[in-house]
């Protein structure tokens, strides 16, 4: 093994963030992935078609326009086109009916009747700091900037994060929208969490929107590989790291695992305080997922749904609460919250001779061996009869299966952590620097770190401050296309 600077352990979104970070600082960087590919949750495959990719993980991508790193990296001037829907999501309910979070505030609110006013007065105020909005839920918790948007954000948090909320609208359409929104927490419903990341994503409905990158995700995880080749970082794949000695010549080491498999790499160094920390880490549900190779577009009842990027499958908002409450709990059954993405509604190229993808996720309990496929199409199916008829292959990943594919994914849990308000700020361990170990030179980097789960970069972007700051007494440097190598202001 070469000697380098840094090595970073882990491909996913946050691994390639800071390794981004460390090249364009400077230093000589490795990557190793111990998968084929790179990407992580980036990853897509032709599995069915060779025409035709399928988003493996992640396919909506609101945070990889808004957060720092991304809005800095620029993947618009990389030549990563994010395709913006006009309805950002749509929440389906019964009789026909569908409320929709179109990306105009206005067409939103038309839509949503007497509530109309209502959910303009709750976003209106998010929308006006919505880059500061961003700033803020996406910072380490420590050092947080955009506070100018503290106010609104958090009297709405502390509303909307308990049962009063429900008070807030009249009909059932905006009540269900912000539940949808919520539900990407997966985790018990209402909370303070659920409630940040709904008025997050709702408001980002209406702002930078809910995109899709053209072609699929694994564009965005090809763009920042190139940018770390160009500035002389090397990554290496099928790679496995089993023991910290390995990168013994790097002086700095980022992981983007998961915390509990750090003992493990450290054979024994770890001290017994910080290990005893780790092993009380938690992890949330498993997300179930289901990859469709269909004939047509999805014959929704209600065909407006059919514009949305992203469709919310749960009904009515107290049942999207109760159904993730019982799942956080470990109760199996019910009707599980789904995620629908046709991706051809918003980018017609992946569409090839009429087969298109179809991708969807179901929250299910953390560790469930529970086939989603008749799960997800029977939640498509209430509200899209005879798209069964439209399936030309299927394929469905249990939470261990997802376990097995990526071992951050632990029981399933593709936020690498549960997220409720502890473990929010808290993440891995109660730390003022939160990434660093107490191994000297080595930092966690993973969605287990502040901010949390999402494709957003920032964990990596953080954690690749911290290493640069306390490893090399370095600043962060520029990371847009122009000015490569240049301190940031």
């Amino acid at each position: 093994m070469s000697t380098v600077d840094a090595a970073v352990v882990g491909s996913g979104p946050n691994g390639l963030a800071a390794a981004v970070t460390l090249a364009r600082a400077g230093l000589r960087v490795a990557v190793y992935e111990a998968a084929d590919t790179i990407g992580g949750g980036l990853r897509g495959a032709a599995l069915f078609d060779s025409e035709v990719v399928h988003d493996i993980c992640a396919a909506v991508h609101p945070l990889a326009v808004a957060s720092p790193f991304f809005r800095e990296f620029d993947l618009a001037g990389r030549g990563v086109r994010m395709l913006r829907p006009d309805v950002s999501y749509a929440h389906p309910l019964d009789g026909d009916r569908v409320a929709l979070a179109h990306h105009d505030l206005d067409a939103t609110c038309a839509g949503l009747g007497p509530d109309g006013p209502r959910w303009r007065r709750l976003m209106e105020p998010l929308l006006t700091h919505s880059e500061a909005m961003v700033d803020l839920l996406l910072s380490d918790l420590r050092s947080p900037r955009g506070l100018r948007a503290a106010p609104a954000v958090l009297s709405r948090v502390l509303l909307h994060g308990t049962r009063l909320g429900s008070r807030t609208f009249r009909g059932e359409a905006a009540p269900a929208l912000l539940a949808g929104a919520a539900a990407h927490v997966v985790g018990p419903l209402p909370s303070l969490p659920g409630a940040g990341v709904g008025l997050l994503l709702a408001q980002l409905a209406h702002g930078p929107g809910w995109p899709l990158p053209r072609g699929g995700s694994p564009r965005i995880a090809e763009a920042m590989a190139d940018d770390i080749r160009a500035h002389g970082g090397e990554l290496h794949t099928g790679r496995k790291i089993t023991d910290l000695r390995e990168l013994a010549g790097a002086r700095a080491v980022l992981l983007d695992i998961a915390p509990t498999a750090l003992p493990g790499l450290a054979g024994g160094a770890l001290p017994p305080g910080y290990t005893r920390w780790l092993s009380r880490y938690r992890y949330g549900p498993a997300a179930g997922k289901a990859d469709f190779l269909v004939s047509g577009p999805i014959p929704w009842s209600a065909p407006e749904t059919g514009r949305a990027g992203t469709v919310h499958l749960g009904g009515t908002a107290a049942e999207v609460f109760r159904q993730e409450t019982a799942n956080a709990l470990g109760r199996e059954g019910g009707s599980p919250f789904v995620l629908v993405v046709d991706p051809a509604v918003t980018d017609p190229g992946r569409e090839v001779a009429g087969r298109r993808p179809v991708w969807a996720y179901a929250h299910l309990p953390h560790g469930s061996a529970c086939d989603p496929l008749p799960v997800i199409r029977a939640a498509i199916e209430r509200y899209a009869p005879g798209f069964t008829d439209s399936i030309v292959a299927q394929r469905g990943l249990s939470g261990r299966d997802y376990a097995a594919y990526n071992p951050n994914y632990v029981g399933g849990d593709i936020a690498t952590g549960a997220i409720d308000l502890r473990q929010t700020v808290f993440r891995p361990v109660p730390r003022w620097d939160p990434y660093r170990t107490p191994l000297p030179g080595v930092y966690l980097c993973s969605a287990a770190t502040p901010p949390g789960p999402g494709v957003h970069g920032m964990c990596g972007l953080l954690a690749a401050r911290s290493a640069l700051r306390r490893e090399f007494g370095w600043p962060l440097p520029a990371l847009g296309p122009v000015g490569a190598g240049t301190p940031a202001a």
